[in-house]
């Protein structure tokens, strides 16, 4: 279903999550600009905007929380230029409270934090909605989903890594489907509005049985940037 969010008077990830959430949309593709040809990034993001693709998703790394460095406020400043689908920036940097405002002026529409760098994690979440983008919490394939008991209300999205944060390319981690599934009945009994996004090795093969375990949002890189048809192969992740 095609929707033009300027009819709505609501911003774009507002949107996207009450569709969701009322069953008339499917899950959501946010392919990751990690895994595009960083000399050609206008190309790329004119490529994803007229794309099946629902979100952009930005990760930025800072080569202390994870061991890569990728980009920052410069970069998504200058591909929000190219793009009116919502900006999904995934922050992989310690003290990201710091910076709130920065990527919010930048084009940031939903902001993730890692669980893993903040102490006062419902402090960083009011604050990022203070800012006017949606709070979403990531958590590292060892982090066990209990842990956002007490505050999934308050979260927007849940972006549950399926490999080890700080590369692209890796191979998925299989027990991602058990921590899914957990996560899905956590947000259930707590009656909470979360979306749960999948970051890391998502391909076709494996997209269905995480739909099935409860997601909403699949990321995916190198599987739609390094084939031979991107944009063929986010319209097969959007119908799968």
């Amino acid at each position: 279903m095609l929707i033009n969010i300027r009819y709505f008077n609501i911003n774009p990830p507002t949107l996207f999550i009450f569709l969701l959430k009322i069953k008339k949309m499917s899950h959501l593709i946010a392919p990751s600009i990690l895994a595009a040809d960083f000399a050609n990034l206008q190309s790329e993001s004119e490529m994803l905007e007229k794309s099946d693709a629902d979100w952009f998703h930005i990760d930025v790394m800072d080569g202390v929380f994870v061991p890569n460095i990728s980009f920052g406020m410069p970069i998504i400043n200058a591909i929000k230029k190219f793009s009116n689908k919502p900006f999904d920036v995934h922050l992989m940097i310690v003290e990201p409270q710091k910076y709130i405002s920065d990527f919010k002026n930048a084009g940031a529409d939903i902001l993730t934090v890692h669980y893993e760098v903040c102490n006062h994690l419902h402090r960083t979440l009011q604050e990022i909605k203070a800012a006017g983008m949606k709070a979403g919490v990531a958590l590292n394939p060892h982090t066990n989903i209990n842990v956002l008991e007490d505050i999934i209300k308050d979260i927007d999205l849940v972006c549950v890594m399926s490999v080890n944060p700080g590369f692209g390319g890796q191979s998925f981690i299989e027990n991602t489907y058990t921590k899914v599934a957990a996560l899905k009945k956590l947000i259930t009994k707590k009656n909470a509005n979360t979306l749960i996004e999948i970051d890391g090795g998502v391909t076709s093969a494996n997209a269905r049985r995480l739909i099935d375990c409860g997601a909403d949002v699949l990321v995916a890189g190198s599987f739609v940037f390094k084939s031979d048809n991107p944009l063929s192969t986010i319209s097969n992740l959007k119908t799968v």
